[in-house]
């Protein structure tokens, strides 16, 4: 009996694990097929004759490289960004006793019922009082903090013993040395999460792109699946080849290091 249920519980994984990944494969596959392939019925699931010529054509099409690269330095800024103010304020809501502490998380974190969108507006009339528009830092300011970011770190912290800190303290550490010297250490499972999640989240961003960029030497990766989207039609298998190139980097992002995304939110969910 606990055999056979074990076997059901792994046969519903492999197939949720399945689901899961059939439309990347789906991606990558028809990113090898030509127009015929891809627009016949039945569908074909295996290219006949594979062909790399739809991701020269993509290449050629956006100026991938200029979108890498501006890829790159928005995720890096953010990610350095977005951790350093998390570890700030994760620090002050777990360790430091200040009136109103608690009442004051509790109003931030029902900011995340809010969604992105209806910030939109806000945001992008602050980057334009800013003169920002059009520049990677447009892209960059609006994402160097995260109240989701500082939950999981808050609640890492908490779960440290506090007589690490009062030993700390009685040793005459302050504050500031305490938290990069010993609780930065201790908390490097979660922050390695945090720092994939963000990166993951900024590398996808599009929509705030398309609002506050105006050319192509600010625009990141994303961006650039839209110029195979004409008003004549869409070529799917271009389409997907460029989409493979902007997806694959944090694939292999997420197969390296999704050991350290389960741990991290696991174990920064579990307190608090």
């Amino acid at each position: 009996m606990k055999k056979t249920k074990s076997i059901l519980i792994y046969l519903l994984l492999a197939i949720g694990a399945l689901i899961m990944v059939f439309p990347f494969i789906w991606m990558i596959l028809s990113s090898l097929k030509t127009a015929a392939e891809v627009n016949s019925i039945p569908p074909t699931f295996f290219p006949a004759n594979a062909t790399a010529e739809n991701y020269v054509y993509a290449l050629e099409k956006a100026p991938f490289l200029t979108y890498f690269r501006n890829s790159v330095i928005v995720t890096i800024a953010c990610v350095v960004c977005t951790q350093f103010t998390t570890i700030l304020a994760a620090f002050a809501f777990s360790r430091l006793k200040f009136p109103g502490r608690d009442m004051m998380f509790s109003m931030l974190l029902s900011m995340m019922m809010i969604p992105f969108e209806m910030l939109i507006i806000t945001n992008y009339q602050t980057i334009t009082n800013w003169n920002l528009t059009d520049n990677l830092l447009a892209l960059i300011v609006p994402f160097t903090s995260s109240v989701f970011y500082t939950y999981i770190l808050r609640n890492f912290f908490l779960s440290i013993p506090d007589s690490l800190y009062y030993s700390a303290r009685v040793d005459g550490s302050s504050n500031w040395k305490y938290l990069w010297r010993i609780m930065v250490p201790m908390a490097k499972p979660a922050l390695v999460t945090i720092g994939l999640l963000n990166a993951i989240t900024c590398w996808n961003s599009f929509m705030w792109t398309v609002l506050v960029t105006n050319s192509a030497e600010s625009r990141t990766l994303p961006f650039g699946l839209y110029a195979f989207m004409t008003s004549s039609g869409i070529r799917y298998e271009r389409l997907m080849a460029a989409a493979t190139i902007v997806v694959i980097p944090m694939i292999i992002l997420f197969i390296f290091f999704r050991k350290e995304i389960v741990t991290g939110v696991s174990r920064g969910g579990l307190k608090g």
